[in-house]
């Protein structure tokens, strides 16, 4: 029998209570975007999930091959009534057994679709601050660069931009360098450079980061690189924005005193939604 809030309960009644993935953080995932039925950027994302899989060594299933998951995504799109625009998650967990050992390296998957409201990518808000996260630090390791399913410092940098009336923050590594958003990737242009930190800095390896690197380097007379911000390169920064595959690339406004603009960003979220309409 296990206590749950209160009442003395079978453990059957409760599916939670042997899950290595609300146990220990035993799991990973992906989040994805459709749009007009299909999800963008699906052998981006089928790819970075087989990695984070490798990297906590997750026995992966013969059957897990990208037809099947996707195949799986629009099972629940379609009976949700959302294969137009929608957000979707793919969460794989350890199955269950064991302690920090598990018991076997075997997986379980689940799926989840919600509709989206907006298909294409816009400008969602025209005021976004921001401010830097220094409660707790990202450390630069490759762990640091999957999806997985312990979230602590997103959760408790969310709730700390919300208690500061804040839209985001920005977290820093070990080395103190700023690596990324609360949900994102960042990227920074001062004059005609556009940086991001390397994912060597312990940032997300994002889906969306690498297809605005791709439409970047196309703009003539704009340098693209990879390598780490200072929080001190800020405030000098000519733009700054976040991105991810939901939102694609939400322009920052205001960091502290220092207000941005968005030109570069305008004209990316227009080669973005060319890239999704017409490949």
């Amino acid at each position: 029998m296990i206590n749950f809030n209160g009442n003395i309960v079978s453990p059957d009644e409760n599916l939670l209570v042997n899950n290595r993935a609300f146990l220990y953080g035993d799991g990973v995932f992906e989040t994805l975007k459709i749009v007009d039925g299909k999800i963008l950027f699906l052998e981006d994302h089928y790819f970075r999930l087989m990695s984070s899989m490798r990297i906590v060594r997750m026995e992966i299933p013969m059957n897990f091959t990208m037809e099947y998951l996707e195949e799986q995504v629009f099972i629940l799109a379609k009976a949700n009534e959302c294969e137009a625009s929608a957000r979707a998650r793919i969460t794989v967990y350890r199955n269950d057994g064991g302690y920090y050992l598990p018991k076997n390296k075997e997986v379980s998957f689940l799926v989840n679709v919600v509709p989206l409201e907006n298909a294409i990518y816009r400008l969602e808000k025209s005021i976004y601050e921001v401010d830097l996260y220094k409660d707790f630090y990202v450390t630069k390791q490759l762990l640091s660069t999957i999806k997985s399913t312990n979230k602590l410092i997103n959760i408790t940098g969310s709730i700390f931009a919300d208690e500061n009336g804040l839209d985001n923050c920005l977290l820093l590594n070990d080395s103190k360098n700023v690596i990324e958003a609360l949900n994102g990737n960042i990227f920074m242009l001062m004059g005609n450079k556009l940086s991001t930190p390397p994912v060597d800095e312990g940032c997300h390896n994002g889906v969306m980061r690498r297809q605005v690197l791709a439409l970047a380097k196309k703009i003539e007379g704009l340098e693209v690189v990879e390598e780490p911000i200072s929080p001190f390169d800020l405030q000098r920064a000519d733009e700054l924005f976040i991105t991810n595959i939901i939102t694609g690339i939400q322009p920052i406004t205001k960091y502290r005193k220092k207000e941005f603009g968005n030109k570069l960003t305008t004209d990316l979220i227009v080669k973005l939604n060319t890239l999704v309409r017409f490949g």
